[in-house]
Order: C-alpha cells, then structure tokens, then sequence
C-alpha cells in the first residue's frame, strides 16, 4: 500500500531536465519495477515526446498501455549513438523489461555474429544464436540503429561487416576499406587483431579504457613527465597487441559435485604458489553508471565463501568510470587498513620494525587471524587491472603477495612480470574455483549497485519538498541514514538537525506524511 500511495512525480516538468545528448532511458512503473528500455540520439526530444497528448491519441494498444503504467523515468547519457545502443542491450538483458519483450519480434532483435574460424572474420546480423563455435552479441532492439554500428565498426576499427569467405579482389582493393589500411596492405593476422578489438568494442570495456589512457598519456607529455608518457605509451602497446586465440572461451557447465579443498591445492599447483591459497581475496567494480562507482570485495577459506570477509567500497577518489584507478583506491584502501589493524591488534610490532609488513602479519597471523593477509590476491581484469593493484601493493610494501588478474573475455590469467597469459584447461578444477570467486564478486559488486541506486531513488523524494535545499537534504540524511529513519523522527528530532528549525521540520514530517 505504501508504494501505491506514493505521488507521481511532475513527468512533463522532469523532462526539461534531461539533456540533449544520447544515452538510454528506463521507464519505471508506481513499484519501481522498470518496464521499458529505450535509446535515444537526443535524450529530451525522445523522453519528452512520450509525454505529448498527440503520442498518447495516436499509440497502439500496446504502446498506450505501457504509457499509462509509466510512473517515473531515469536516464543515462552516453558519448556516442553507438554506446547507447550497446548500453540499452546490456539493460534490456538486465531488466528484462516487460514492454520491450512484448513489442519484440523476429524482424526487429538482432544479433551480431561473427566466426573466429573463418581466415578474414566478418561481422554480421543473425536473428538466432546458434551453437556452431561463433561468437554472438546481442540481442540489439534497434536494426536501423545496429547497421549504423555495424558501420562505425567498419570504419573505426578496418573490418568487414557483410559478404561471406575470404575478401575478394574487389573488397582488398577498394576505397570502402582504407581505414585505417587497405586490406591488400596487412596480413590475415593484423586483420585478425582488428577483429579482437572490434569484439571489445562490442562488450563495451576496451574503448573506454584505451581512451582513458591515451588522454592521461598526453596530460602527462603536457607537463613534461616523459617517463610517465612512456610508461602509459608501453600500456597502450599492451592493451593493443592481441595475444588472445581467436575463439571465445565457451562455459562448461559445472559438475554436480565440487571438491573445494582439491580444487585449491590445483590452483596453488598451477600457479606455482609457495604455500596453499586457503585464503584468497578477489576484487570487482561495478560502473554500470557514473552516478556510483563501486567494488566489491569477496573473500573464499578452503575453497568455499566466507561472507563474514566480504566488504563492499564507494569509489571516492575517481571521476567518471577508470576502472584502472578505481581498483588501485580498493586494493590500496583494503590492505592499508588491514596493516592498521595488525598494528593495533599487536601493538608489541615496533620491536620488529625492521620486518617487512608481510613478515610482521605473517608472524602476528598465529594470535590474529582476523588481520592475516590472503594466501592469493584476484583482481577481476586484464593487465591493466593488475598493473594499478600491483602498483598500490608495492607502496605498502606488500609486494611479495602472490596476486593474479582473471580477464573474463577468454579467462587468461595475468600474472605480474610476465607478458603472456596462463591459460588453464576449460575443465580444470583451479579454473572452475577462479570462476566461482570472480562471479560471487561480480554478484556482490551488482548487488551493493543496486543497492544504491534504490537508496538514491528513495533519497529524491526529499527534491519535492518545499523549503529543502540540497545542503539540507544532505544534512537530514546524514544525521537520519535514509528517508524511512527520517519518516518515524518526530518533528523534535528532526528540528534538532543543524540548519532545520522548527517550522522547517513540521513541513518536512508533513511531507513525508503524505508521500
């Protein structure tokens, strides 16, 4: 009853809010529940129309109906018309909206497909997946829109996105394909590197962290820090050469029974560990949007969760989605605070000043387990994931901690000093304990995310009421923790807030009286 009885934001004057750039907009029902995903080349032309009388007039019955449930909206903009597409397929297989499945049909979601056994792999449109060994991406609820993607692939990255076979003579040679070479001009090998990076570009990571990089290396050539330049100039090389085989790695489903304790000593076998990793800790972000940015922290004993370890971040110190600098401020916010703690469980530690921190944890382990250091660090990506963790370990003088980057796409393992991956059998059970960590700290990070966004849904109340301004709605949240504490205070309590007098504070337990 109490989500019914919730007053319906002012739509048409919310609109004026949105901006005029692409992104995706989720249409939200009374409970909350979103019920249609959209994209949009300009946000508030799009969202805007839906709330015109004439759209409303002239709707199908469908359209109508999903008009008449919407309750609220939420949008996110993007850079380009190409990443809303792609943001507005990972929502809609997120969400599973009920009106975007109601209005699918076989003409309009598409797939992209493309076959890595194929000499010249080529990109193009299927409407199933089929278990044939081909990779799949998709499904895309646009095909107009899917085409035009098709098409900036072609241009940006140098691959075929229709036809079938080897290029013909015609397609070697001609205008169509001279970004960034013409193909008669590189080897089935180099075209076969565009075609990984084409592949990234379509799961939305690798784009945005080469162009993260490109611009910090030119801040960085700017105030004449060459040495920083070249070290991210090296990064990017990395980032760049393919060293991935050109199939994607297929997910065998899990036996029936799982050994814990025998797939930990296969791990600590495989990655040639000095001691068993019956404590791991394996790190994730979630930046699904630039609103809240977040990690998770998941930690396995022996093999199997150990939930009481698990610890979940705000990203505090990173503008915008760095997924670099974000999991350098987790893994150096984790593990300072555990040398924090050893110090203050032990504080005796001074007269072995001269014992590096892991020794000094190491020998305080046997008295205090709750600060032990893990067995086995796992970060959730590739080397450039690994690089920034590395780099924090190394400042608290913890870099003799064994620690490994788990890059999802083909599951590499990525260890420090060492340039090519470590590819484990598809049914190895050190390979099957790796996923099981990965996926519980993906799970996790996506839950706190969730968490969020309904705790920031539920914060926006507060905008509607009269005579609350930003700063005291920061102050009521802060002292009171969320709206619903704040909804049982009594008008006393919430009068007591600095900045909130008497007057303001019956207006407010009025508000949330009604609302």
């Amino acid at each position: 009853m109490a989500a019914s009885a919730k007053e319906k934001p002012d739509l048409t004057k919310k609109v004026h809010e949105v901006p005029h750039k692409p992104g995706v907009y989720l249409m939200r029902d009374r409970f909350n529940r979103v019920i249609y995903v959209g994209k949009a080349r300009d946000l508030r032309k799009r969202v805007g129309s839906y709330f015109m009388p004439s759209k409303l007039a002239q709707a199908d019955i469908k359209t109508r109906a999903m008009l008449d449930a919407v309750w609220d909206f939420e949008t996110h903009t993007v850079q380009s018309e190409p990443e809303s597409l792609l943001l507005e397929g990972k929502l809609i297989k997120e969400y599973r909206p009920r009106y975007n499945i109601s209005f699918r049909d076989d003409k309009r979601f598409l797939v992209v497909k493309v076959d890595p056994t194929e000499d010249w792999p080529r990109f193009r449109l299927a409407r199933f997946k089929k278990d044939d060994g081909a990779r799949y991406f998709g499904p895309y609820a646009h095909a107009g829109a899917l085409r035009q993607t098709l098409n900036f692939m072609r241009k940006k990255f140098g691959v075929l996105t229709f036809g079938r076979g080897s290029p013909t003579e015609r397609e070697l040679k001609s205008a169509t394909y001279q970004v960034p070479t013409r193909l008669s001009e590189i080897s089935a090998e180099l075209y076969r590197e565009r075609v990984a990076q084409a592949c990234d570009f379509l799961e939305g990571h690798s784009r945005e962290m080469i162009t993260a990089v490109e611009d910090e290396m030119r801040k960085s050539a700017g105030k004449l820090d060459f040495e920083k330049a070249a070290e991210l100039r090296n990064m990017l090389e990395d980032l760049r050469r393919t060293t991935k085989p050109m199939r994607r790695f297929t997910r065998h489903s899990l036996p029936s029974s799982i050994d814990p304790v025998s797939d930990v000593q296969a791990l600590g076998d495989a990655l040639q560990l000095t001691r068993v990793p019956s404590i791991m800790e394996c790190f994730d972000i979630s930046n699904i949007s630039t609103t809240h940015v977040v990690a998770s922290m998941v930690c396995f004993r022996n093999g199997v969760p150990d939930k009481d370890n698990y610890r979940r971040y705000r990203i505090r110190t990173v503008d915008g989605q760095d997924d670099f600098a974000s999991m350098a401020e987790v893994v150096r916010r984790r593990y300072s605070r555990v040398l924090l703690e050893a110090r203050e469980a032990n504080p005796d530690a001074a007269e072995f000043s001269q014992e590096n921190p892991t020794e000094a944890l190491d020998r305080a382990a046997a008295t205090f387990v709750a600060v032990r250091l893990p067995d086995l660090i796992i970060v959730d990506g590739g080397k450039g994931q690994l690089s920034s963790a590395c780099r924090e370990l190394q400042r608290l003088g913890l870099h003799e901690l064994p620690i490994i980057g788990l890059a999802k796409e083909y599951e590499e393992i990525y260890r420090p000093g060492r340039a090519l991956p470590l590819i484990l059998p598809p049914d190895s059970g050190a390979l099957r304990l790796l996923q099981r960590i990965r996926d519980e700290a993906h799970r996790f990070a996506n839950t706190y995310h969730q968490l969020l966004m309904k705790k920031r849904i539920g914060e926006s109340i507060l905008d509607d009421c009269p005579g609350v301004s930003q700063n005291r709605k920061n102050l009521l949240l802060r002292k009171f923790g969320s709206v619903n504490r704040l909804r049982k205070a009594t008008v006393e309590e919430i009068a007591a807030t600095e900045g909130i007098g008497p007057k303001l504070a019956e207006d407010v337990h009025r508000f949330l009286e009604r609302h």
